[in-house]
């Protein structure tokens, strides 16, 4: 099973508020299947990270209220949320994947930033 994961981040100011110490982030995550078996997103498993070093773990079925099955050279792209409480943080984690022998893999979700523009340089 080979499955690569890819995610593009963006800082949701409006829902911001700094002074509370509320940073919203959307993340839109692209999940590929380069295999040639149909890989089943049964689980996920997140760990956010904010530059305090307070550390959120979140699990559970699916993404955004869906296990998608992702056909052999397809993908599926959702976009979900998180709220840190610096302007700054990460993610990582991975997706509990089936395939059609009915194998479980994880397919590790490489760490990437959560960061308000223009804060880091």
């Amino acid at each position: 099973m080979t499955i690569n994961i890819s995610v593009q981040t963006k800082h949701i100011e409006e829902q911001s508020d700094e002074e509370n110490h509320r940073f919203v982030f959307a993340y839109t995550v692209t999940i590929a299947n380069d295999g040639d078996s149909d890989s089943k997103l049964l689980n996920r498993y997140w760990l956010i990270t904010d530059a305090n070093g307070k550390k959120i773990e979140v699990q559970g079925a699916g993404v955004v209220g869906e296990q998608p099955v992702i056909k052999p050279g397809q993908s599926y792209t959702y976009t979900s949320g998180c709220i840190i409480e610096t302007p700054v943080g990460t993610m990582e984690g991975y997706y509990e994947m089936l395939d059609n022998a009915q194998n479980k893999h994880k397919a590790s979700i490489p760490v990437f930033r959560l960061c308000v523009p223009n804060i880091v340089h």
